[in-house]
């Protein structure tokens, strides 16, 4: 132990004993401590409460896990290391762990020095005996703050966020068993932060600080976009679009205004592709027309096209490619000349719309049209900035470009070119399970076009039994049943058809009405 942390640690410790001489509460004391130490130490709020306790680091990662034994969870990663890293504020600690320490220390996440609710949305303080201590003394300054905030928050957002809060504990929880569908709650808190969203974006007064941090949060989410189950990541991210606009709807200096409006159109965008995998096109609509609404704000030409050409996707999937086909058109002509990744996505989805369109009829002049479109975007690909070609949700990359257009040669029935294509991409997904999924579809269209009935069979029961029940949505459903279909008409009794059939409905939830298609 240094010097200076010597010191600090030896007037924590009398503030400690005097502190519990004069009776006073743990968050009391840890209060003292940080305003004795914070200027002199740089201490933290939460290592303020480790050292009210008395207790060493090692005892505080024994007590999370323990936690976690009690829970029945899988044993944390968490280690003196990370530890220190929270109490010396290079780290935040996520909403997991951060439910835990504040189950440790009893106190609540604005005692520890962070912002919000827990995850839990339930009370962490100690016992009806301390409560009562407490309820004798004036509040403390980390307790007023979060009084004051709780007083301005509007009770629909607190009870809408308690929701999603309440849905990622559950799903974090792995003794749980949870539905991993989109219910009327999670609806209906979804449909509340986005909805207020517009409220803050078309208000004249609107303007922000955005801290940087959330900025990295969103960049996060981004990359985990294809490897986390769709229905955990959209509570992350419309938890933090939540917090966006609680800063949006206070003044803020002008300045910054820009980048709140990209934050906001960035996970609303988000949301809107995760909600595409949750097969709810309805609300994935909306939430594009939110981040449409903040990305105008901007006066960002990319992003704004971004946000076009993702929205373009919702008919694609969901049977409307005359109408993904104009969205692509707009997304192209809003990029403009700017390099960036709608250049490369809009002309993908112009020529997977025009494949639809054909009805895998091979027409000479509509192949050529689609051919042309994925020329387009393989040399916009070339002159996209290298960061934006390894981001698989804010840019576009290789392999999407390779999946992309194994699917609309697929559907042009140029199978030969098709096979080739969808075999480089399948190697290339080997983190995304739904994209796997699509590809290996695809491929069984391949084989039964090319009139192998029982391999495009023997290709799609595989496809199917390599996907959870927690992504077997409409994303995967509908492809799937047009397989089913192209089948049928070939051979009604083809071999392996009623276990494709049973890969295909296997303990799969009824979708809720106006959710899906």
């Amino acid at each position: 132990m240094s010097g200076r942390q010597h010191r600090e640690t030896e007037i924590a410790r009398r503030i400690r004993a005097k502190g519990l001489a004069a009776q006073r509460t743990s968050a009391q004391i840890a209060d003292e401590i940080h305003e004795a130490c914070s200027a002199h130490f740089s201490t933290t709020r939460i290592k303020a409460h480790r050292l009210a306790h008395g207790i060493a680091l090692a005892d505080v990662i024994e007590q999370v896990r323990a936690l976690f034994e009690r829970d029945s969870k899988p044993m944390p990663g968490i280690g003196e290391t990370l530890l220190s890293a929270y109490e010396s504020g290079l780290k935040r600690p996520g909403p997991e762990y951060l439910h835990y320490l504040c189950t440790v220390y009893r106190v609540e996440p604005a005692a520890l020095g962070y912002d919000g609710p827990c995850i839990c949305g339930n009370s962490h303080r100690a016992t009806p005996a301390l409560a009562e201590q407490v309820a004798e003394r004036p509040p403390l300054p980390a307790e007023r703050e979060q009084l004051h905030q709780s007083v301005d928050s509007v009770p629909d957002t607190e009870e809408d966020e308690n929701i999603l809060r309440r849905t990622l504990l559950n799903l974090l929880r792995a003794d749980t068993a949870v539905s991993q569908q989109l219910d009327g709650p999670i609806l209906g808190a979804c449909e509340g932060i986005r909805r207020r969203m517009d409220e803050t974006l078309v208000s004249a007064t609107v303007s922000a600080a955005m801290l940087d941090q959330w900025e990295e949060a969103t960049i996060s989410f981004g990359r985990q976009y294809t490897t986390t189950a769709p229905l955990r990541l959209l509570c992350d991210v419309l938890l933090e679009l939540s917090a966006v606009r609680t800063a949006m709807s206070r003044r803020q200096p002008i300045d910054l205004q820009e980048r709140l409006c990209r934050m906001a159109a960035q996970l609303s965008g988000l949301s809107g592709m995760i909600l595409i995998n949750l097969g709810d096109h309805r609300l994935a609509r909306s939430f594009f027309r939110t981040g449409r609404t903040a990305a105008d704000e901007t006066g960002d030409r990319a992003l704004r096209a971004w946000i076009c050409a993702r929205e373009s996707l919702v008919p694609l999937y969901f049977g409307d490619a005359r109408e993904a086909l104009n969205l692509a058109k707009k997304s192209r002509d809003l990029a403009g000349s700017t390099p960036c990744p709608a250049q490369a996505m809009a002309p993908v989805v112009e020529a997977r719309a025009l494949a639809m369109l054909s009805g895998g009829e091979s027409k000479k002049e509509v192949v050529d049209q689609a051919k042309r479109a994925l020329a387009r975007a393989r040399s916009a690909f070339s002159h996209m900035k290298t960061e934006d070609q390894e981001d698989v949700a804010f840019g576009y990359t290789e392999k999407q470009l390779y999946f992309y257009q194994g699917d609309v040669l697929t559907k042009l029935g140029q199978t030969i070119e098709a096979e080739v294509v969808l075999d480089q991409a399948l190697t290339k997904y080997e983190d995304h399970i739904l994209d796997q999924t699509l590809i290996r579809l695809d491929q069984a269209q391949c084989r039964l076009i090319d009139g192998d009935v029982k391999e495009a069979v023997a290709i799609g029961t595989r496809a199917l039994s390599l996907v959870s029940e927690e992504h077997l949505t409409e994303l995967i459903v509908r492809p799937a049943m047009a397989l089913e279909q192209a089948i049928m008409a070939r051979d009604p009794n083809a071999p392996g058809l009623d276990a494709y059939r049973a890969e295909l409905r296997r303990s799969r939830r009824p979708q809720l009405k106006g959710g899906g298609a």
